[in-house]
């Protein structure tokens, strides 16, 4: 058939009697009148998927996308869209000191040797090409997020300034009535105003620092303009979905919404299509799964990762529940990484979680665990944090931990959306999210901790900010820690004594922006066996995928950098 046949058409062609037999949760191909053939067909419409079916499309093969849910963007889309890719041209436009023999020695310094080199050095290769490739076929562009330190930016080829990108502002209307399907943000931005990733640190100190009011005030005078040119003003993930998606509707790539994968269909040992609730879509190239993570599959991340573990703690779009990794398995894939995930600090607060970034980093706040002692260098990257709980609550409990913060944190820094001064919401007070006392030992009592040892912990902490110096933990001592913090507190911009009543405390459990475990694929983005072989027909990218990470995290965006750069790799190679 077409590449644009439409979802209308495959509904018809299933009501005519184009049926498909699943028996075992296994396609039987003898069973199988497809509904429509491409030569490539891609599964999942985020950041991975989408790139991946451009890159098919200009390649001049007939693409389609499959997406599980009403909303195309997945959590791409939800997301800040921070993206990690050394040596791309927006950094080297931008001035970037960078070098490929630097981003190599950093990668593997960071990721260790878990991770083939070959699948490091394709990603470093091939990231700068998708980058480019993707502003020559779609309206997307980028802009440089300066001073967002990568994670470790003392370790060998580490850059402080950092190496992150984002989406550049979008105008939703080129979308036309497709912009009602695309996937909300976690977040919403605030009403008239157009906010970068970039802008959050210095929105954070909007009431006590003259260039987080600056900035405050170029969001408004953005969204003034944007109003005022009749343009609907996307940015963060919205913008990076948005972007592409545009890229898709041009190169006439068609994107079936409310059409999950079954199923993989497997002929002769080598992957021929995908199974849906529709029947069989075929693939004459191959079949490239970017299907996301399995962090909303109670029963897997059961089954692979330590408790306790929550699927409300996650921010992941919720059709994320590893319907990709369960059709590989079948398949025959091997799966790596499955204990992992894009961890940081969550609080549960009613509805969505809330993933903290700057909250745990702003001087004036501190986390301690179930025993009333701090236990991790608050200003970690997040991943770390929440490594360090799982690793630590066996033998000193911390999950949940607390976030301690006074009210002279509260009366400095924006919190989550909540304005300095403004209250906490009472259904977070209802739901146990956070807690209030006029001492700190009242506030232990609340929260079950002991409280001369709170107290005892706040004191010790207390002076570690007047000496500027954390012998503890060494909060301050990396570039990195400097980022989300208030750079008018001194000796150490981390660092602020907790003296002004009332105290609070925030439940902090282990959160995720996404699993990071799946498939194992080679340099190519081809999907192995345990043996090592490669299934033919089988690709994978994104969060369906191990990540290139290993168990790190190289700097801000080094989920969506590698889903694209593997997308692009997959569909050049199939």
């Amino acid at each position: 058939m077409d590449a644009d046949l439409t979802r209308r058409q495959l509904l018809r062609g299933t009501a005519a009697g184009a049926g498909l037999a699943v028996t075992a949760g296994l396609a039987s191909p003898a069973a199988a009148a497809p509904l429509a053939e491409y030569d490539v067909v891609v599964v999942g419409s985020g950041a991975a998927g989408m790139t991946a079916a451009l890159t098919a499309a200009k390649r001049g093969l007939s693409v389609v996308v499959l997406e599980k849910a009403p909303t195309f963007g997945g959590s791409a889309a939800r997301s800040g869209a921070g993206i990690w890719i050394p040596n791309n041209q927006v950094l080297l436009a931008a001035g970037v000191p960078d070098t490929p023999a630097k981003a190599a020695q950093y990668l593997a310094a960071v990721v260790g040797p878990e991770v083939p080199a070959a699948r490091q050095e394709a990603f470093l290769r091939h990231g700068p090409a998708m980058i480019a490739f993707v502003m020559a076929n779609s309206p997307l562009r980028f802009r440089f997020m300066a001073g967002y330190s990568d994670y470790y930016p003392e370790l060998p080829g580490g850059l402080p300034n950092g190496r992150s990108i984002e989406p550049d502002q979008f105008d939703g209307n080129l979308l036309g009535a497709e912009l009602a399907n695309l996937n909300p943000p976690y977040l919403a931005t605030p009403p008239g105003l157009v906010v970068f990733s970039a802008d959050y640190k210095w929105l954070n100190l909007a009431a006590v620092n003259a260039k987080g009011a600056a900035v405050a005030a170029e969001c408004l005078a953005r969204g003034t303009a944007a109003a005022l040119a009749g343009q609907k003003p996307l940015t963060m993930g919205q913008s990076l979905a948005a972007a592409l998606r545009v890229g898709l509707q041009r190169a006439n790539v068609p994107v079936l919404l409310n059409t999950p994968l079954v199923d993989l269909n497997v002929e002769n040992g080598a992957v021929t299509g995908v199974v849906t609730p529709q029947g069989l879509v075929r693939a004459r190239r191959g079949v490239i799964v970017g299907s996301g993570g399995f962090e909303h599959n109670a029963a897997m991340r059961a089954q692979y990762q330590r408790q306790p573990i929550g699927t409300d703690w996650a921010v992941g779009a919720k059709e994320n529940t590893g319907d990709g990794h369960r059709a590989g398995q079948r398949a025959g894939a091997a799966l790596d990484l499955m204990d992992d995930a894009w961890w940081g600090p969550a609080i549960p607060t009613p509805g969505d979680p809330y993933f903290c970034l700057a909250e745990r980093t702003l001087p004036g706040g501190l986390i301690v665990n179930q025993a009333g002692q701090r236990f991790v260098n608050e200003a970690a990257p997040y991943g770390d944090v929440v490594h360090t709980m799982y690793d630590k609550n066996p033998s000193a409990p911390d999950i949940p931990a607390w976030l301690i913060v006074d009210q002279n944190y509260r009366n400095r820094y924006l919190f989550r959306d909540i304005l300095p001064l403004l209250p906490f919401p009472d259904a977070w007070y209802a739901g146990g999210a956070v807690f209030k006392a006029s001492t700190v030992q009242g506030l232990a009592a609340q929260i079950g901790v002991p409280q001369a040892a709170l107290k005892s912990t706040v004191d010790r902490f207390n002076g570690f900010a007047r000496s500027g110096v954390d012998s503890e933990f060494h909060r301050g001592a990396s570039a990195y820690d400097h980022y989300y913090t208030d750079p008018s507190v001194s000796p150490n911009s981390c660092l602020a004594p907790l003296w002004a009543p009332p105290y609070y405390a925030l439940r902090l459990v282990p959160g995720d922006l996404g699993t990071k475990g799946g498939m194992r694929t080679d340099a190519r983005a081809r999907v192995l066996r345990p043996d090592g072989s490669v299934i033919r027909g089988l690709y994978a990218a994104g969060n369906a995928s191990a990540a290139v990470m290993g168990h790190s995290y190289a700097g801000a965006g080094s989920t969506i950098g590698p889903a694209m750069t593997f997308g692009y790799i997959a569909a050049n190679d199939v």
